[in-house]
């Protein structure tokens, strides 16, 4: 039977991190992955370009976007955190750069598959060995501890295992979450997972008509049944199925929780920026310059580009027929208050096919962080999105790979 000191399943950024950096402690490293080549859902990540990291440097600030994980994640984080991430990808000659758009990080290249091939490179240069389509079975143990893995081709026995399959997103790439099913075996709960960054189905068919339009900045309010509300600003992406885009993917884990109600309310305010009477003197100049024209001909000059139609479906016939010079004071505070709140429902979120990234997976509570080990089998590691950690886009979901791939890789 092969030995190993070290094995590990899954050749995601996680999984291809942790056989590098085990290595560069002389450890002998498998690493196993089922696909024929590594980084196949890291290199979908950012469409295509790979955001890598998030610029921000002030740790605090960083893990604030784990929400109630953060506690956890101080110690893994201490040991490598994001500007550990821009040195140790220069140090494999790809350098990162930082965007103004929410301090996401990219490889200089824009193209993923160079972060790939920088890891391989970092696997190659420390002598890991890869075996590429090469499906895990399950953990091989022996009299209640974890002495390796078992493959079509037979058992493999190792020290450590570090597990680095991914959780339940972007099932197409291999992650279908068949290790959280080994886990369970050994003694692990295993939290549901549920799509987290997912865009959200809509009712309206005005939504579903301005399919491909894009609008920044806007604020958006979802509203319980309970009442409860969460509002958030920022870019918005209308699809054929509904809205999406960085705005969305990121209010989708609040939003979840408020569909449990049932469908969420939700307003649209065009122009977060103005206040509702400085909106309206807005509306009362444009009528003012356009007095023998109707209302439904004046209103592609107080909405964006494109959006008349849209406001149009969502004011009364009788006020859009109407002359301006002969619309109440009333009826013009409704149509400022309609820009500044387009209703919509949304009805559900997209799914697991749609997910960025899916919570759910093994809770914190039994993972050593320090190491990544787990607390009932210590020479077994847990990383990456195996993981239940809530967190938004924006190159969180990576450095948790990161963090957590090079601390396992440390330990074991």
């Amino acid at each position: 039977m092969e030995d190993f000191d070290v094995i590990v399943v899954g050749g995601g950024p996680a999984g291809m991190i942790a056989a590098g950096h085990a290595a560069e402690y002389g450890r002998r490293v498998l690493l196993l992955e089922k696909n024929p080549t590594p980084g196949k859902k890291l290199e979908l990540s950012g469409g295509g370009r790979c955001n890598i990291t998030n610029g921000e440097f002030d740790q605090r600030e960083f893990l604030s976007n784990y929400g109630e994980y953060a506690k956890f994640l101080f110690s893994p984080f201490s040991r490598f955190a994001a500007r550990d991430t821009f040195e140790l990808f220069e140090s494999l000659g790809l350098p990162l750069y930082i965007t103004e758009d929410r301090k996401r990080a990219f490889p200089e290249t824009d193209n993923a598959a160079d972060v790939t091939k920088a890891l391989r490179r970092y696997m190659q240069e420390f002598k890991v060995e890869c075996r590429f389509s090469t499906p895990v079975k399950g953990l091989l143990v022996e009299d209640g501890k974890v002495t390796g893995v078992r493959t079509p081709g037979g058992p493999i026995r190792s020290e450590s295992v570090i597990l680095a399959t991914g959780g339940s997103s972007y099932k197409e790439t291999g992650s279908t979450g068949e290790a959280f099913q080994w886990l369970e075996k050994i003694g692990h709960t295993v939290i549901a997972a549920t799509p987290d960054i997912v865009p959200l189905k809509v009712k309206e068919q005005w939504v579903k008509d301005l399919s491909g339009t894009a609008l920044d900045p806007m604020r958006i309010t979802f509203t319980a049944v309970d009442g409860r509300s969460v509002v958030r600003q920022g870019k918005i992406l209308f699809t054929h199925f509904g809205i999406s885009g960085p705005l969305i993917l990121n209010s989708a884990h609040e939003v979840k929780k408020l569909l449990k109600q049932g469908p969420v309310h939700a307003v649209i305010d065009l122009y977060p920026k103005l206040e509702i009477h400085e909106l309206d003197r807005r509306v009362l100049e444009a009528f003012d310059g356009n007095k023998n024209k109707i209302v439904r001909n004046v209103t592609r000059q107080l909405v964006p580009s494109g959006m008349a139609k849209t406001l149009n479906a969502n004011l009364p016939e009788a006020l859009l027929d109407k002359k301006v010079n002969v619309v109440t004071q009333e009826e013009r505070k409704q149509l400022a208050r309609t820009i500044k709140g387009l209703p919509l429902t949304v009805t559900g979120t997209m799914g697991y096919d749609w997910a960025v990234v899916c919570d759910g997976g093994i809770p914190l509570e039994e993972v050593d962080t320090r190491t990544m080990a787990s607390r009932l089998h210590p020479n077994v590691f847990i990383t990456g999105d195996m993981l239940n950690i809530s967190r938004p886009s924006g190159g969180f979901s990576l450095q948790l790979c990161w963090t957590t791939g090079f601390v396992a890789g440390e330990n074991a």
